[in-house]
C-alpha cells in the first residue's frame, strides 16, 4: 500500500513510496499531525544516489517491525536534500553540533515545532559498528520525549541558540586585497598531496574550485608550482577510476587516496565543475588531454543526462542490481569476448588482471603514459591509440546492454545553471556549435518552464515544476546566462541575467548581515533562516552571486551590483584566508575584484572570419578576469562598454580596457593577444 510519498515527483521520495513506514513529505499536514498528536518528528534526509541511504532503507524502512515502531511513536518525514537544501542545511548543522560529524542518510528527531534534539546519520538495524541498533534508538528517543521534556527543552534551546552563527559574521568594511589570495595559496600548497594530487588522504574529493584558484594563481605569474599542483591532480584523476574511462564523466569521489576506486555515483554538479576546470587547464596549457577529458565529460552529459526539454538530469546511482559498481567493472573474459585479439593490449593498458582491483573485477584505469606502454610492448603509438579508441567504443556498446544504475531524472535549477555555464564556455572556447546549442536549449527551458511568474522554481520532473527557488537557483542561472551572453553576444541572455539578478537582490539580500540569505520570505520559516557561506561540493549561492554581480557591474555600469558583491567579500575575507578549501569560489570572485578585470569589446559582423579570429584569440586562452561584450555594429545595444566603439577602417575591431584606461583599438589577433597578456 503506497504511503503519502506516492504523490511526489522526486525519484528519491518515490523510492520510499511503498515502504511500510507511514512517510509524509515535509509540509503543513505532517507538522500539524505532530502537534495534534504531540509526537516527535523523525526526519530522514537523503538523496537518490546515496549508497547508505539505500542500505538503511533495505535494512530498516522496509522492515515491518521497525516501521511499526516508527508509525506508533513518531510522525516520519522523508526529504530529498536536493529538492530542499534549506532543510538539509539547517538540520545538518544540528547533527554536526550533536555528533561532531554529518552525512547521509541523515536522521534527526525534532519536537513538533521543528526544534532538533537528537540526530545522527546511518543507523544499523541491530547494534553494531559501535552504533545502537535503530529499533533500540527509536524506543529510547520515544521514552525520552514522553518522560524527559525538560531535558529535551534544555537541549533544543542550547542547539538552536548556537545554530546559524557561521552565516552571521559581523559586516567588515576594511579593504579587500590580494594578500588574501596569497594566504590562501600558502594553505592550499601546505595541505596538497604531492604524490597523488588533491588534498588530504581518503576519501578524496576532486575539489574543482580549489584547483581553479591554483590555476588563477599561476596565471598571474605568482608561483609556477601552482600549475604543477593542478597538472598532477588532473592527470591522476583523468587516468584513475574516478573517471569513467569508457563513457566519460566523473564519479562523486575516490574511496582511496589514489583516485582508483570511486564511489560510483555521478552527480551533475561535479561534472559541470570538472568539465569547466579541464577546459580552463587546456586553455592555460594547450594540452590535448585536458581538452579530451572536458569534451568527453560534456559529451556524456549530452548523451545520458539531457532531457528532451533541454534540462539536465541530476545524478546516476552507484548501485545496479543491488551491487555497488556492478555496471562499471570488467573481467578479462568479458573484455576478451568483446574485443577478441585486441583484448590483451587493451586490458594491459587499462590495468585489467585476473585478480582484479575491485571485488574480483576491474575498474579501468591508466597507470602509465600511452607512449611508455607502446614502447614497452613493442607496438606503434598510433596503433595503440586506435586499439584503445575502438575498444572503448565497443565496450560502451556492450555496457549499454547491462542493467543501468538508477537515473535521478529530476531537473534542479541551480545545477542546470552550473552546467549551462560550462556548455556556454566550452562552446565558445572549443568552437563546438553543438555545445552552444545545448546551452541555448537549456537556457530557454529554464526561462520558459522554471520561471512561470517571473520567479524561479527549484525542481522539475514529469512535466511538473515546483518549489520556490533558492538563492543558488537565482545566482547559478544568472551566472550561466551571463556566460551564454559572452559566448554568443545575444542581448537576450544579458537582459535575462540582469532581470534574474534584480529579482535575486529583491528576494534574498539583507543589509543586516551584509549579504544574501539562502531562502526568501516565500520559503518555510524554519528554526533559523539558513545562510551557508561555505563552498563545499558545489559553490554556495552567495559566492556565485558575488562573482556574477561583479561581472554584471562591469558590463552594465550598475553601481548597486558592485556594492552588493563587494560587501560579502569584505565580511568573509578572513574566512577565505583561514579556510581556503571551503571558500574556493569566493576566492575566485575576490581574484576577479582585486585584479581590475579587463573589459574586452569586439565590434564586427558575427559571420566575418576576421571577427571570428578575434573571438578565438579571446576565448581560446584562459583569461578568468575579464568581461567580453560585442556587437555587429556601433550603437546596436545600449551598453556603456559599447559607447563610441566602431570598426576601424571597416575591419572588425577589438578594444581592451582596464583600470579606466583603454589601449589602442586593434584589428588583428596578434595585436589583441599582446594586449590581453599585458
Amino acid at each position: 500500500m503506497p504511503n503519502r510519498l506516492n504523490a511526489e515527483t522526486s525519484p528519491y521520495l518515490l523510492q520510499h513510496a511503498n515502504n511500510p513506514v507511514d512517510w509524509y513529505p515535509w509540509g503543513d499536514e505532517a507538522l500539524q499531525k505532530a502537534k495534534d498528536e504531540d509526537k516527535p518528528i523523525l526526519l530522514s534526509i537523503g538523496y537518490s544516489a546515496c549508497h547508505w541511504c539505500h542500505v538503511m532503507e533495505r535494512e530498516s524502512f522496509e522492515n515491518e517491525d521497525i516501521a511499526k515502531l516508527m508509525n506508533d511513536n513518531f510522525v516520519s518525514i522523508k526529504v530529498d536534500r536536493e529538492e530542499r537544501p534549506d532543510l538539509d542545511a539547517v538540520y545538518m548543522e544540528a547533527v554536526q553540533m550533536l555528533t561532531g560529524s554529518g552525512g547521509w542518510p541523515m536522521t534527526v528527531f525534532l519536537t513538533p515545532d521543528g526544534q532538533p534534539f537528537y540526530g545522527g546519520t546511518y543507523f544499523p538495524p541491530i547494534d553494531r559498528f559501535n552504533m545502537p541498533g535503530f529499533p533500540r534508538l527509536l524506543e529510547s528517543v520515544a521514552r525520552s520525549y514522553q518522560n524527559s521534556r525538560e531535558e529535551i527543552d534544555r537541549v533544543t534551546g542550547q542547539i538552536t541558540s548556537q545554530m546559524g552563527r557561521t552565516g552571521q559574521m559581523p559586516v567588515n568594511d576594511s579593504p579587500v586585497t590580494v594578500d588574501t589570495l596569497h594566504e590562501a595559496y600558502t594553505t592550499l600548497a601546505t595541505n596538497f598531496d604531492y604524490q597523488n594530487g588533491g588534498t588530504g588522504n581518503a576519501p578524496k574529493f576532486p575539489q574543482a574550485m580549489n584547483l581553479e584558484v591554483l590555476l588563477r594563481y599561476y596565471r598571474h605569474g605568482y608561483n609556477d608550482r601552482a600549475l604543477e599542483m593542478v597538472n598532477l591532480t588532473l592527470e591522476k584523476m583523468a587516468r584513475g577510476g574516478i573517471y569513467d574511462q569508457i563513457a566519460g564523466g566523473f564519479a562523486r569521489y575516490s574511496v582511496d587516496a589514489y583516485w582508483l576506486v570511486p564511489h560510483f555515483e555521478k552527480m551533475l554538479y561535479d561534472n559541470a565543475l570538472l568539465a569547466r576546470l579541464y577546459l580552463h587547464a587546456h586553455q592555460s596549457t594547450g594540452r590535448d588531454m585536458y581538452r579530451r577529458i572536458s569534451e568527453e565529460t560534456l559529451d556524456y552529459i549530452l548523451r545520458e543526462m539531457t532531457g528532451p526539454e533541454g534540462g539536465f538530469y541530476s545524478a546516476t546511482d552507484a548501485d545496479s542490481e543491488g551491487e555497488e559498481g556492478k555496471f562499471f567493472v570488467w573481467t578479462p573474459s568479458e573484455i576478451a569476448a568483446v574485443l577478441g585479439e585486441e583484448a590483451g593490449i587493451f586490458s594491459g593498458f587499462f590495468g585489467v588482471t585476473e585478480k582484479g582491483n575491485f571485488e574480483g573485477s576491474n575498474i579501468l584505469n591508466i597507470s602509465q603514459k600511452a607512449s611508455d606502454y607502446a614502447t614497452k610492448n613493442g607496438i606503434a603509438l598510433s596503433r595503440l591509440v586506435d586499439i584503445v579508441q575502438r575498444g572503448k567504443q565497443a565496450l560502451l556498446i556492450e555496457r549499454e546492454k547491462r542493467v543501468h544504475p538508477l537515473l535521478d531524472d529530476k531537473v534542479l535549477t541551480s545545477w542546470n545553471g552550473m552546467m549551462l555555464r560550462s556548455f556556454a564556455e566550452a562552446g565558445a572556447a572549443l568552437e563546438r556549435p553543438d555545445y552552444l546549442d545545448a546551452a541555448i536549449n537549456n537556457a530557454n527551458f529554464l526561462l520558459e518552464t522554471m520561471r512561470p511568474d517571473g520567479k524561479l522554481l527549484r525542481t522539475y520532473r514529469v512535466g511538473q515544476a515546483r518549489l520556490p527557488g533558492y538563492l543558488e537557483d537565482y545566482s547559478f542561472v544568472a551566472d550561466g546566462l551571463l556566460a551564454l551572453y559572452e559566448s554568443t553576444f545575444d542581448q537576450k541572455w544579458l537582459t535575462e541575467a540582469t532581470s534574474i539578478a534584480d529579482r535575486m537582490i529583491e528576494l534574498f539580500w539583507n543589509d543586516d548581515v551584509g549579504g544574501f540569505y539562502d531562502t526568501s520570505s516565500e520559503h518555510d520559516q524554519l528554526v533559523i533562516r539558513p545562510r551557508d557561506v561555505l563552498d563545499n561540493a558545489q559553490p554556495c549561492g552567495g559566492s556565485v552571486a558575488t562573482d556574477m554581480l561583479l561581472k554584471l557591474a562591469v558590463i552594465t555600469g550598475n553601481e548597486n551590483y558592485r556594492i552588493k558583491a563587494v560587501t560579502p567579500l569584505r565580511t568573509l575575507k578572513d574566512l577565505m584566508s583561514r579556510a581556503p578549501t571551503g571558500t574556493g569560489h569566493w576566492l575566485a570572485a575576490l581574484d576577479f575584484y582585486v585584479s581590475s578585470p579587463k573589459e574586452v569589446v569586439i565590434i564586427g559582423p558575427h559571420n566575418d572570419p576576421a571577427t571570428e579570429a578575434l573571438l578565438k584569440t579571446v576565448n581560446g586562452n584562459f583569461h578568468p578576469n575579464k568581461v567580453l561584450v560585442g556587437a555587429e555594429a556601433p550603437g546596436e545595444y545600449d551598453l556603456p562598454l559599447l559607447e563610441s566603439r566602431g570598426m576601424i577602417d571597416g575591419k572588425p575591431t577589438a578594444y581592451v580596457c582596464q583600470n579606466y584606461t583603454c589601449q589602442v583599438p586593434v584589428t588583428t589577433p596578434e595585436e589583441l593577444a599582446i594586449q590581453l597578456e599585458q
